[in-house]
């Protein structure tokens, strides 16, 4: 088999898997001897009107929700200041030369972004105004990355 990565914007719900197959998909069947389990989980639906039910730790490691930004004019989801806060989860500063500031972030999924900001003399160093400039720069960045997931989610290639 050949490995293949994509995007795709869907609708979902939490909801334990037995309501699920209660209320959301009766018709299936499921034998007795394996039964509904009280797990938590979303109740998902496709583009296409069809429904799935996925496990909870499955589904939010492939989603991410979106919301509206009311900073913008569109009403449909869209990337957030949120979002983009949300998705970098630690940064580690360094100075170098004492005159260089070098900042890693890395992201929820593990990758990692690297900036740098440095001034012509060292006593003119700063490593906060460095860090910064550096985080201004990776959250534009991310920015960016999620803009592009949503528009590959929401285009039809």
């Amino acid at each position: 088999m050949k490995n293949f990565i994509g995007t795709k914007l869907i609708k979902a719900k939490p909801m334990k898997q037995g309501d699920f197959y209660k209320t959301e998909r009766p018709d299936c069947f499921v034998p007795q001897s394996i039964g509904w389990s009280e797990e938590d989980g979303y109740m998902v639906k496709y583009e296409d009107g069809y429904v799935s039910w996925s496990p909870k730790k499955a589904f939010e490691k492939a989603y991410m929700e979106l919301i509206v930004n009311p900073e913008l004019a569109t009403k449909e989801p869209s990337i957030s200041q949120e979002m983009v806060d949300d998705f970098i989860v630690d940064y580690d500063v360094f100075t170098k030369q004492d005159k260089i500031t070098i900042v890693i972030a890395t992201l929820k999924n593990g990758f990692t972004i690297v900036e740098s900001s440095a001034c012509v003399s060292p006593e003119n160093y700063n490593e906060s105004m460095g860090y910064e400039i550096c985080k201004n720069r990776i959250k534009n960045k991310v920015w960016n990355h999620l803009g592009f997931m949503l528009q590959s989610a929401v285009t039809k290639l």
